[in-house]
């Protein structure tokens, strides 16, 4: 599960991630808070939400909230994009308030688990970040590219707290 703050790398050093793509961004979530990768299920607006998890799906009867983190992120939505076959939402397990929660993010391409080493990462700088510093637990570089590993719990309490 998800926790606030700190980045839970093993005593080697590692974490097991799945990667996925938000708008231009490469995004990583513990692997263990996966808990499915659904395809675009029909969604749900629930009028008066917060624009960050403004619809639900209904999934084997349960009522999941989706998120949408190009708002938390504060990147461009494309509200005319058409749905693709690399559209996927990733069920995730996390805590708000002492209390575990699922949700979907909606997400534009799934990669792959993948182990990220720790000696790659750092703190988001101080300054230069496009995003709230606090949203980004850790930047991980790789070839070519950086990963992101978003702080969930604090992005989702924000919007609790702003309720």
């Amino acid at each position: 599960m998800t926790t606030t703050g700190t980045t839970p790398w093993d005593d080697n050093g590692q974490l097991e991630v799945l990667t996925f793509d938000v708008g231009d961004e490469c995004l990583a979530i513990e692997a263990v808070s996966i808990r499915e990768i659904l395809d675009l299920l029909p969604e749900t607006p629930v009028p008066g939400a917060p624009d960050l998890v403004a619809s639900v799906v209904n999934f084997r009867g349960k009522i999941i909230p989706i998120a949408d983190l190009r708002v938390a992120f504060g990147m461009p939505r494309n509200p005319g994009e058409e749905a693709n076959s690399d559209h996927r939402i990733v069920v995730i397990e996390t805590e708000i308030g002492g209390e575990p929660l699922q949700i979907g993010l909606r997400s534009d391409k799934v990669h792959e688990v993948t182990i990220l080493d720790k000696t790659h990462s750092s703190e988001p700088p101080v300054l230069g970040m496009r995003w709230k510093r606090e949203f980004a637990r850790e930047l991980v570089r790789q070839p070519g590219s950086v990963i992101v590993i978003p702080d969930l719990p604090t992005i989702f309490t924000s919007l609790a707290e702003a309720a």
